[in-house]
């Protein structure tokens, strides 16, 4: 049967520009990281990429490495992209990134123009597309020139493989020298993707008034805290959770002291009506800056709790104290090297 989105998609989801750009984005964006590899049925993910699109959340997000195994997340979106959204194709932003470890040898990762231009290829020919939304350079190399990163960003863009480009992970000031040097290429910077959540504030003493000058989007991922912030760890690591896995998120990370500080928000959460989880995302776009939230879901059900996160974004000043006497670092942002450049 031919799939046929719903017809009020767009009356359901808010919609924000990304910096001083053209492109708007949805608020909540939903991220392929996890779920949609060759681990996981391919039904499953379908079912959750079908039900967002009919919820207007029109940005999906991947990147070469994703799966597991490395590229198998690009090759079952290309399959539901081939199924399903191929008509659609013009109204959906879809972005990848490359600067992670993806092939043996020298020029598998980090931010040489070898690595980042022919991953972009692969990564095409796995979703089976001519180009890119936004082609992200997924951190910062401190061993490359950076107008050698910025200039295979550029050249992705001039080769009409990429619409607009990002970086993810950058700090501040690598994020003020990125955009000058893509700014003199003619290429501007869209967008930068960091990680954020109320156990992980680091981009708020400087990044984000740097995005805020400069008219780049913002687009946190992991505002979930890998699902820390959720309800599943409130009584310890349930058998089958990520943190079961000692994948991605280490038990090590759920201490004591990060549990007291997730219960007290999950109180405050209670008291407004909404999960931990609702309430997480709907913190991190109180910011006007941020763009959009990125989020991943196992199940159909967790995406539509997620989207309705946005029923409730207005946080009082008494809430937002309250918050920040548990919303602390927590040590769990995985990502801080690409960032302390």
């Amino acid at each position: 049967m031919t799939y046929v989105p719903a017809s009020d998609r767009y009356e359901r989801m808010r919609y924000n520009r990304s910096g001083r750009s053209g492109l708007l984005l949805p608020a909540l964006s939903l991220g392929l990281w996890n779920n949609f590899g060759h681990d996981h049925p391919l039904e499953n993910s379908r079912a959750i990429v079908r039900r967002a699109f009919a919820l207007g959340i029109t940005h999906l997000d991947l990147a070469n490495n994703y799966g597991p195994p490395f590229g198998s997340a690009e090759e079952t979106f290309g399959r539901l992209l081939k199924a399903d959204l191929a008509p659609y194709r013009d109204e959906l932003v879809i972005s990848t990134k490359a600067g992670y470890d993806m092939w043996p040898g020298p020029y598998g990762e980090w931010g040489s123009r070898k690595y980042l231009l022919s991953s972009l290829d692969q990564s095409l020919e796995r979703m089976g597309l001519e180009y890119v939304d936004i082609f992200y350079s997924h951190r910062f190399d401190p061993e490359t020139p950076l107008e050698e990163t910025m200039g295979a960003l550029d050249a992705a863009v001039q080769q009409g493989k990429a619409l607009y480009v990002g970086i993810s992970s950058y700090s501040a000031t690598k994020t003020r020298e990125a955009a000058a040097i893509l700014e003199d290429l003619g290429t501007p910077l869209l967008i930068n993707q960091p990680s954020y959540s109320l156990l992980n504030r680091w981009i708020e003493p400087e990044l984000l008034d740097t995005l805020g000058e400069l008219g780049v989007g913002c687009i946190v991922f992991s505002p979930l805290a890998q699902g820390m912030l959720t309800d599943k760890y409130l009584d310890g690591i349930p058998e089958g959770s990520r943190a079961s896995r000692d994948a991605t998120l280490s038990p090590d990370l759920l201490t004591d002291e990060v549990l007291e500080k997730i219960r007290a928000l999950n109180e405050i959460a209670a008291r407004r009506g909404q999960s931990l989880a609702q309430m997480a995302l709907a913190w991190t776009l109180r910011d006007p800056r941020v763009t959009s939230a990125l989020a991943g879901a196992s199940s159909v059900e967790q995406l539509e709790a997620n989207v309705a996160a946005l029923e409730r974004l207005d946080f009082s000043q008494e809430e937002l104290a309250e918050i920040d006497r548990y919303a602390t670092d927590s040590g769990i942002n995985l990502w801080a090297d690409s960032s302390r450049e």
